[in-house]
């Protein structure tokens, strides 16, 4: 008899043993905590967070910190309003069509505090919660922005919800019914990228998986087979309903996806979607160096769904700039940079920048990549000049800093050291950079706090 998928998820998150994940493992977790970290403070002072600690308050308790800060609230706020900053800048790390780090690494911290977690414990909350959401997303093709989910609310609900448990010891009953759990909370509309809702689906997500642990803990009930039911949670979710077999995938629980797939780590705060066009025209800006003035027309090629995910032509906020592949031209081209800086609303708006944007047309490309699902085979900027002159850019296949084109050695903590003196915090940046290096060796997830004393935060 075929193992129900529910039960099986369930059975490798109760069943992993921290000592027994390897190093390349325990490495791309370290990566993804130190990314969403830096992410989360540089994040602590952008409106949505204060609007969200505003309404929810300290949840009643005091847990676990807010932004590595002296403020306190009960895990469940914690996890929420941190994994809200981490995402608010659109700045964190990529795989599996989503942002795992961006609700991993909140919720997993929150609860960790709650519970007094070692280092290395949190390391397999988050190793298993990756690999779960790396096997949901295998036992579908289809590319959900398109039907209008976003995969980071949806995966990542239920990823925390295995993070959590496995971080509370349930028992692989336990473990299938937390997973069952989140995966009635699951959401996240695209419709609403480039506002404020954006990152809300990320701290929705690590709150309602940390409250989906409790829940199962405490003897909450779901279905067994709340996966896979024929009107489960892929089903449900599927863009096209084309669901290949919804048993267990033959290498799960023996094949590392967290080592295979890796994460993305990116350059730029804006949609992983036009980072490949923001590529390009640095490249071009580099090999050719042109007059902003003198281009008369702009030509971006992104695949057709990136397209309507960019779908800001002409922004005129910091917000919906991080959702338009004109601005990521217009920028590369004016500023040289693609970057925290520029992501403003004065600069959205400087006059430069707006007149480059009126002459950039996005080009859909239907040339789909059959190994990335939504992406076309190559993204590439043409620039026409006023005398005629085209300047082709590269034709860019992975963007740099992607898990098969990674950042050079270095980058990573160059990315932190920025992201901590965004917010005045460069002084904190080396001692906890170093810290996270050594995460699994951490008696007591408090160590982090504690080395983050005296941050001061936004909330």
């Amino acid at each position: 008899m075929v193992a129900s998928l529910t039960q099986a998820l369930g059975a490798f998150v109760a069943g992993l043993r921290p000592e027994a994940i390897p190093e390349a493992a325990r490495a791309v977790a370290r990566m993804g905590f130190t990314d969403a970290l830096g992410c989360m403070l540089a994040g602590a002072s952008e409106p949505v967070v204060g609007l969200l600690h505003g309404v929810l308050g300290d949840g009643g308790g005091v847990e676990a910190s807010l932004l590595l800060g002296e403020g306190r609230a009960s895990a469940p706020v914690a996890a929420c309003v941190n994994a809200t900053a981490a995402h608010a800048l659109d700045y964190d790390d990529v795989a599996q069509r989503g942002h795992p780090s961006t609700v991993l690494v909140p919720a997993i911290l929150a609860e960790a505090e709650a519970l007094g977690a070692d280092g290395l414990s949190m390391v397999a909350a988050y190793v298993a919660g990756y690999e779960v959401w790396a096997e949901l997303v295998r036992h579908d093709a289809g590319y959900h922005h398109e039907k209008g989910w976003h995969p980071t609310g949806l995966f990542g609900t239920v990823a925390a919800a295995a993070a959590c448990a496995k971080l509370h010891g349930l028992d692989a009953g336990g473990c299938a019914t937390a997973i069952a759990l989140g995966a009635s909370q699951a959401g996240g509309l695209v419709a609403n990228f480039g506002s404020m809702a954006k990152p809300f689906h990320a701290g929705r997500a690590a709150q309602s998986g940390l409250l989906s642990a409790r829940l199962a803990r405490a003897g909450m009930t779901a279905s067994p087979d709340a996966i896979e039911h024929p009107r489960g949670f892929l089903r449900a979710v599927s863009p096209e309903g084309k669901l290949d077999d919804l048993s267990p995938s033959p290498g799960f629980g023996r094949e590392w996806r967290i080592v295979s797939g890796g994460l993305s780590i990116k350059k730029y705060p804006i949609c992983f979607f036009a980072h490949r066009i923001a590529d390009a025209a640095l490249d071009l800006v580099q090999e050719a160096r042109p007059d902003p003035a003198a281009i008369a027309r702009i030509e971006a090629s992104v695949s057709r769904p990136h397209a309507g995910v960019l779908r800001n032509a002409q922004p005129q906020t910091g917000l919906e700039a991080k959702f338009s592949a004109q601005f990521a031209v217009a920028a590369a081209l004016t500023a040289g940079w693609v970057g925290l800086r520029e992501l403003t609303d004065e600069f959205v708006q400087r006059p430069e920048v707006q007149s480059l944007m009126s002459r950039a047309t996005v080009l859909p490309s239907d040339d789909i990549d059959p190994n990335l699902p939504g992406y076309a085979r190559a993204d590439h900027v043409t620039l026409i000049m006023a005398d005629g002159t085209r300047l082709e850019s590269p034709r860019i296949h992975r963007p740099r800093g992607h898990a098969e084109k990674p950042l050079g050695e270095g980058e990573l903590q160059a990315k932190f050291e920025d992201c901590l003196a965004s917010v005045s915090l460069a002084h904190r940046a080396a001692p906890l950079f170093a810290r996270l290096q050594r995460l699994d060796e951490l008696r007591s997830s408090h160590d982090l706090a504690a080395t983050a004393t005296n941050m001061s935060s936004a909330v």
